[in-house]
């Protein structure tokens, strides 16, 4: 049902290609189209494949009220939600501008719409993909919507259960979606190193036939590091100019620096990883049979004129000396000879 590897713009998404990597502007624009621009810059530079955006308003998202169940929680206690949002969300004239930009410099723009109207507004941008936010992976409609589109589309999957998980997958795969790809996701702001689980990444693998990925709240570059040694093939991670930067987001974001670290990290890694390989010849750097002594036809080989030394690359090895020891020789041979079985007599 679904493609094992799809292309964003021009990159490919896969487990078989480069790892796909997100810088996550979230609420770390803080208003400011300026700032917003830095980002998309800083994430070009330090060598990402995409920046992303967040497409909603306080009023999209929840309701001017100040009931006790809609005060935030979390990190940013002691906030209503909508004042949370109506202080962190785009302006949502800010989008062209920033997808012009990223397409001038050459580096991927997209976003997560959180309701029908964000979509709207997306495809006006001919945006190249689309992510379902974690909160989201329960509106059903809000994947169908996307799925309309014919692009790319991301699903986090934090706080969902694998239930919830495999149904938001049977509604893509039924709205026509084939390019798919889901994020392991924690949500917590930041997220402790115990609470993320990567083994899942191999069992969302193993149970959607999908390329897998990690979104990331961790602190540092450990984590998102070790998701493509466990086989993740693209991270998401909330990027931020200055960390000191008063933001909803800031405390828990990479600056452009850990970023460029990242991106330089996870290519080295996938250059470790590499293919299955084994050598098709034996190492010199071990140890073979040689002589100790000079040695005269028919002298009988012993521990006393014979010794395991490097270097290797000997027809005769270190397994072999029980079958050596008190052979005898079919010629002269110096000191230093790197014996043979054509040396010896059968």
């Amino acid at each position: 049902m679904f493609k094992k590897e799809f292309k964003i713009a021009n990159a490919w998404v896969g487990h078989d290609h480069p790892s796909y990597i997100i810088a996550e502007m979230s609420a770390n624009h803080g208003q400011s189209l300026s700032r917003a621009k830095e980002l998309v810059y800083a994430a070009k530079e330090a060598g990402a494949n995409a920046i992303k955006l967040q497409t909603y308003t306080a009023d999209t998202l929840t309701m001017d009220c100040k009931l006790p169940h809609f005060e935030a929680t979390g990190p940013w206690k002691g906030q209503y939600l909508y004042d949370l949002y109506k202080h962190a969300y785009m302006p949502w004239d800010f989008h062209a501008e920033l997808f012009e930009l990223a397409e001038k410099i050459g580096i991927t723009c997209f976003s997560s719409p959180f309701d029908r109207s964000a979509v709207d507004l997306l495809v006006s941008l001919n945006a190249p993909a689309y992510k379902i936010a974690s909160p989201e992976l329960i509106d059903h409609q809000l994947i169908r919507d996307v799925a309309a589109t014919g692009k790319p589309v991301i699903m986090s999957t934090g706080g969902a259960t694998l239930a919830e998980i495999a149904e938001a997958v049977k509604v893509a795969g039924d709205a026509g979606i084939t390019e798919l790809c889901v994020l392991k996701c924690t949500s917590t702001y930041p997220a402790p190193a115990e609470s993320i689980n990567l083994r899942t990444i191999s069992h969302l693998k193993d149970a959607f036939h999908l390329p897998v990925g990690l979104s990331d709240h961790t602190l540092g570059n450990d984590v998102p590091l070790a998701s493509i040694a466990m086989g993740g093939c693209m991270i998401e991670k909330h990027f931020v100019m200055d960390k000191s930067d008063n933001t909803a987001d800031s405390f828990f974001s990479m600056n452009p620096d850990e970023l460029a670290s990242l991106v330089k990290g996870v290519r080295q890694i996938e250059k470790a990883i590499g293919t299955v390989y084994y050598p098709s010849e034996p190492s010199k750097a071990r140890r073979s049979i040689y002589l100790t002594k000079n040695v005269a036809i028919g002298d009988v080989l012993t521990v006393d004129n014979t010794a395991q030394m490097r270097p290797g690359g000997g027809e005769l090895m270190p397994k072999d000396l029980p079958y050596v020891l008190g052979r005898k020789v079919k010629v002269a041979l110096p000191r230093g000879t790197q014996l043979s079985w054509k040396d010896l007599i059968s």
